[in-house]
């Protein structure tokens, strides 16, 4: 498998294009705007885009999938089904600057933990990791050792609890029981901002390094 990421938004979110390397198939994971971009790079890497495959239903990162998916004629995967409020909203924000045309849509496919998504010969397992939002999800490439986890994680921080239904203490253990079992090499794509490893952050993240949880 590999991957390009394009910032998008306001919010220089990671909007990332995914694609099998043996059969040129891929996925758009969180297109939250700046559609041409994203299919700018699409056409760049000459990839053929099968799915959208959403994190969670954060305006940065949902309000473009509607129109995104229009455009390719593709099925959206995802979030769990328990950010339908998030994802409902979406038309609020159709006038705010640089989310221009946002828009609610119902996904194809909502996900949970346990589940799979494929492109190509590519297989991603899902897992459910609540607290930035009730129905986040990641995505994970066991195979290739890289995990999309939108806003859980990010290098030397962690996401947001503080907006409508997140919960803290439920994000720092979605971190360390749904992302640490994945593996200390795995390198994951945050949904800002540079990219890290589980290893590393286990290591010196300040809210989720293990030496904060020794007893």
């Amino acid at each position: 498998m590999k991957a390009v990421v394009i910032p998008v938004t306001p919010y220089a979110q990671n909007c990332t294009v995914l694609w099998c390397e043996e059969t040129m198939m891929g996925a758009v994971s969180d297109p939250g705007g700046d559609i041409d971009r994203v299919q700018d790079a699409i056409k760049e890497q000459g990839v053929t885009i099968e799915k959208i495959l959403l994190t969670h239903g954060h305006l940065d990162h949902a309000g473009g999938t509607a129109e995104l998916a229009e455009r390719l004629g593709v099925p959206i995967e995802g979030p769990h089904p328990d950010d339908l409020f998030l994802i409902e909203g979406l038309d609020d924000h159709a006038s705010k600057p640089g989310f221009e045309g946002a828009r609610s849509f119902t996904p194809d496919r909502w996900l949970d933990g346990g589940k799979t998504v494929r492109f190509g010969n590519v297989t991603m397992s899902v897992r459910h990791c609540p607290g930035h939002t009730p129905g986040h999800i990641i995505f994970h490439g066991a195979k290739d050792k890289v995990a999309l986890v939108g806003d859980v994680l990010f290098q030397g921080s962690i996401g947001r609890s503080d907006l409508p239904r997140g919960d803290h203490d439920t994000l720092i253990r979605s971190i360390r029981e749904q992302l640490w079992p994945l593996g200390n090499d795995t390198t994951f794509v945050p949904g800002h901002g540079p990219l890290s490893t589980f290893g590393q952050e286990r290591q010196s993240n300040p809210f989720v390094a293990d030496r904060l949880f020794e007893a």
